[in-house]
Parts: C-alpha cells; sequence; structure tokens
C-alpha cells in the first residue's frame, strides 16, 4: 500500500470530537489503498480522555509516540488547579465575572507567547521523529490535522526537509477563530505569517466545513483557491449496529451532546420548554431532557432554575460509545450553535453523528445558515433564530406531538445522509492523496 504519515495532537486515548475525524480516516483509508502510519503525543494534556478509543485503532497501524512541553501543567501549578483536572468549560469564569489578576496573565501570555499554540512545545519532538518514521517507513505524503495548528508547522518543517506532498488538514479555521486568542502587534502578524506560509506551502487543503475555505480566502485572496478541497466530517455507520434501545416509550426524551458555555447556552430551549408548561402542553413527568458532555456553572445554574429541573439528567463526559447509545435512545436531538456573529458558516462534528442517529433534529442557531441547509437538504430537521423562544416552542411541540401520536416525522432522506458516512468521506479524501502522488506511483 502507499503509505501516509498522518500528524495530529489529537489521536486515542484522546476523546472528545476533535478526535473522530482523524480517528475514523485511519480506520478507512486501508481500503483505498493508502496505509496510515500516525505521529502523536505520548503523553497529551487532553481536555477529555477515552481509553475505548484505543480499541478503534485498527490492529498493525503503526502510531509513533513523541515527548512534548505541555506549558498547561504550569499553568496549573499557577493557577492551584489540581494537575488531572481539564482546561475545560468547567474552568471558565461566569458571563460578567470580573477576570482575576491571575487569569489576566495566563491570558497576556497565551495570546503573545505561545503562538500559534499552547501545543508549540511539541513541534522539536515531532520533526525530529517524523523524519525518522519517514525514512524508516518508506513514507510517500504527509497529512496533518490542525487545530492545533502546531501540527500544520511539523508538517511544513517535514515537507520543507523532505520534498514529500502534503495535504493541510483543517477542522476550523486559523487566526480569528471564536475561540483562538485575540492578538495584537508582533504576536498576531506572527500568527499571520505561520498561518499564510502553511496554507501556502501545502500542495492540498482539506477543511471540514465550507466556511473554512472562504476564511482561507477572504485572508489570504492570492492563495490557489483550486487547491482547497472539503471533506466534510461525517458518522461511522458501524458505531450505531448493535446498540439497544432501552428508553422509557412512554417518556419524550430529547437528547444533546457536547460542550456549553457562554454564548453556546440552552436559553432558548429552557424558555421554550417553560412555555409549553405554562400552557399545559408539556409536563415535567412527560420528558427526559439528557444533557451529556461538559457544562460550565452557569448553564448548570440554568439547569437547576428550570420547572424541568427533576427531569433534566446532566451526564458528565461519556465515552464515544456511550455518547452514541444517548442518541440512539431518544425520541430528538437538540443542536445549539453558539449565539454571536459569524457563525453562519460553522458546522460542528457532532451534527454528522445526530444524522447518523435518525432521529429529528431541534437546532437553535442562524437562519440561511450551511446547518440550515444540511438539514434541509437530509429532511433531518429544523432551526429556529437565536431568541425565537415561539418557534423553538412550536417545534418542541411538533416532535413531542408526532412521538405521542406513535407517528414518523416526515423528510428524512436516507439516501441525502448515507454521502456523509465517514467511509465516503474518506473516499473523497485518498483521491485528493491518489491525485498528488499519481506521477510517482
Amino acid at each position: 500500500m502507499k503509505k501516509v504519515l498522518i500528524i495530529s495532537y489529537y489521536f486515542p486515548p484522546s476523546g472528545g470530537p476533535g478526535v473522530q475525524r482523524v480517528l475514523k480516516f485511519v480506520k478507512y483509508l486501508p481500503q483505498f489503498g493508502w496505509e496510515p502510519v500516525v505521529l502523536t503525543v505520548e503523553d497529551g494534556d487532553f481536555p477529555a480522555r477515552d481509553e475505548s478509543l484505543l480499541k478503534e485503532i485498527p490492529e498493525g497501524t503503526k502510531v509513533y509516540r513523541t515527548k512534548i512541553f505541555e506549558p498547561y501543567k504550569l499553568y496549573k501549578r499557577f493557577t492551584g488547579m489540581d494537575s488531572k483536572s481539564p482546561i475545560d468549560v468547567e474552568n471558565i469564569p461566569k458571563e460578567g465575572d470580573k477576570p482575576t489578576f491571575k487569569s489576566l496573565i495566563t491570558g497576556f501570555v497565551r495570546s503573545n507567547f505561545f503562538i500559534p499554540d499552547a501545543r508549540r512545545g511539541w513541534k522539536k519532538y515531532a520533526v525530529k521523529t517524523g523524519l525518522k518514521v519517514i525514512r524508516d517507513e518508506g513514507i510517500q505524503l504527509l497529512y496533518s490535522s490542525s487545530p492545533p495548528y502546531t501540527c500544520s508547522l511539523i508538517a511544513r518543517d517535514l515537507k520543507r526537509k523532505t520534498k514529500l506532498k502534503w495535504v493541510a488538514g483543517f477542522r476550523d479555521p486559523w487566526t480569528g477563530f471564536l475561540n483562538t486568542p485575540k492578538r495584537k502587534g508582533i504576536a498576531k502578524n506572527l500568527d499571520l505569517g505561520y498561518e499564510y506560509s502553511c496554507y501556502k506551502e501545502a500542495d492540498n487543503i482539506d477543511v471540514a466545513w465550507p466556511g473554512i475555505k472562504d476564511d482561507i480566502l477572504r485572508k489570504h485572496p492570492d492563495l490557489d483557491a483550486g487547491k482547497i478541497e472539503h471533506v466534510s466530517n461525517g458518522y461511522d455507520d458501524e458505531d450505531f449496529s448493535g446498540i439497544r434501545v432501552q428508553k422509557d416509550s412512554k417518556i419524550f426524551t430529547v437528547t444533546y451532546t457536547g460542550s456549553m458555555y457562554g454564548v453556546r447556552n440552552p436559553k432558548e430551549f429552557l424558555e421554550a420548554a417553560e412555555k409549553l408548561y405554562e400552557e399545559k402542553k408539556l409536563f415535567p413527568a412527560d420528558v427526559t431532557f439528557n444533557f451529556v458532555g461538559r457544562f460550565s456553572a452557569e448553564i448548570k445554574e440554568m439547569f437547576s432554575s428550570s420547572s424541568f429541573k427533576d427531569s433534566i439528567n446532566v451526564v458528565s463526559y461519556v465515552s464515544h460509545g456511550e455518547s452514541i447509545a444517548y442518541l440512539i435512545n431518544s425520541d430528538a436531538l437538540l443542536l445549539i450553535i453558539d449565539d454571536t456573529k459569524d457563525v453562519s458558516r460553522i458546522v460542528p462534528g457532532k451534527v454528522y453523528e445526530y444524522l447518523g442517529a435518525q432521529k429529528p433534529i431541534i437546532a437553535i442557531g442562524q437562519k440561511e445558515s450551511d446547518i440550515e441547509k444540511l438539514l434541509s437538504e437530509t429532511g433531518a430537521g429544523k432551526i429556529c433564530e437565536h431568541g425565537d423562544v415561539n418557534s423553538v416552542k412550536e417545534l418542541i411541540l411538533e416532535y413531542f406531538s408526532a412521538f405521542k401520536n406513535k407517528t414518523n416525522v416526515k423528510g428524512f432522506d436516507p439516501e441525502k445522509i448515507i454521502q456523509y458516512s465517514r467511509r465516503n468521506q474518506t473516499g473523497k479524501l485518498s483521491k485528493v492523496f491518489d491525485k498528488l502522488i499519481g506521477d510517482k506511483l
């Protein structure tokens, strides 16, 4: 087989959504004539760990793990956090809280010294090991998965030293994205320089959603748009097979999976449920609202102050398999997009697993967005604007009524949904690989 070196910080036992894209590429690439060899970290400071994912690495896959200097360990010591606590939504202050002196200091350090990100301490180890792996394994192609954007810098340096073709993969945009540091002056220019050099020197750029391509060309209009390929996230059919439905058939169950904090919150959903309660159309005894993942203290307060608090089931981070089981054992799924500007092109990876579960989706976000287009194309659900509580209320009622009457929600198009399987999307990526090295086979 042809061999590709996959450079990714997030790889099992890392958990969370960031690991799924790369893990599934590793799983399905051999079916398209490519043997993946993985370069990752030995002991990453992951926001979540999922040891069960180690079993999903295909037998025989070679995984090279290197040392890394993790500055977050120093951050935890500085702020007095437990060394095993994740840097996560649990630690984010409530909106409106005055930042502490320590948080101001660490924010300044992150913005001005950890460029492009706090994983910069992996680069020297990864490049050294990467060169040896390329030589020993006979690697023919490089693939990097960002964020963290340090992965792109590692691949860039390996390309410069080996002249191998390189596909730079991006799950999110780089500079100026929602959760990237707001940099100024020299730090900002340095980060933009790293970004541009990676976009420019990559032979192909793989983006998880179309808005990333728009962001790249807006910031760097001189780049060749033809080398940017959209390979969407997806769902793995095999993750859904064999899961038993074990739920009370009389209880309407709505499930949300993922993190919540700040501008991503269940405010409209809970207010809509309150209105239905006031109108005597929905009662706590009728429902279970599962919130599975990581939630800030502010979000947990919203849960505890709801009239439905006894019907809200808050579940901390679970394994990927358990998360899928929650989706299967639901009657509807809740998708909430950040309530902020410039999110119309964002398509979270978890929406595809929602598609795989084939349960109707209650989405709260922006109209005329890429999410709305996806839901319309697949018939998987409907989107309500942020602030439009009445629309959310009517959508909950529509799905609840279908549940009570034991009728299927109309519109699902399985043929449209199947194109987003992980296998099919890996096939698209393999064609990019084949095209790049086709003349060298």
